[in-house]
């Protein structure tokens, strides 16, 4: 198959998941999912996490924010370098103005990442709500029309391998 087969196969199966343009709760809980992945709702956590938690959960937030900080480098090195431009469409006008470039995303590099590690070196709650949370945020992605899904099929490998190094370099 050539590359521009599965460029318009990947926008033909991207498209049947769109729902931005569809009001109701199926946008509503996808545009939820979808901002609970957002970098600054991650990093205030983590803050409030470094600010309010004792040694132990101080090291923690740390281990993961610098995890998270290390990849959005790779993540926009990738999308400077590829340029691919999102979607077209209206949802996601923050997404849209300050980052045009959908390859990898963002969002599932992020959420696959942090669904591993807090399995890693998360409490053992965190483990199966951040399982079935990462994937979901995926998909909103794509139905919100922000994202292709080679997008976050790309995004959510490149967080697993992320995952791993962090993983294997050491930890909280």
């Amino acid at each position: 198959m050539t590359l521009a087969r599965l460029l318009t196969a990947d926008a033909r199966w991207s498209q049947a998941l769109r729902r931005a343009e569809q009001p109701g709760l199926l946008r509503l809980v996808a545009t939820l999912l979808a901002h609970s992945g957002d970098s600054w709702f991650w990093a205030l956590g983590l803050a409030l996490v470094a600010w309010r938690g004792d040694a132990a959960w101080r090291a923690w937030a740390w281990h993961i924010f610098l995890a998270v900080a290390a990849l959005a480098v790779l993540v926009m090195t990738l999308k400077l370098l590829i340029r691919r431009r999102r979607p077209a469409g209206e949802w996601g006008a923050i997404y849209r103005n300050t980052d045009p470039h959908s390859f990898p995303s963002g969002h599932a590099a992020r959420t696959a990442m942090l669904a591993v590690l807090l399995c890693a070196w998360g409490p053992a709650w965190a483990a199966p709500i951040a399982v079935v949370w990462a994937p979901l945020v995926s998909v909103a992605r794509v139905s919100l029309g922000v994202h292709y899904l080679s997008d976050v099929v790309a995004g959510a490998l490149l967080g697993l391998i992320a995952a791993g190094v962090a993983v294997a370099i050491g930890g909280a």
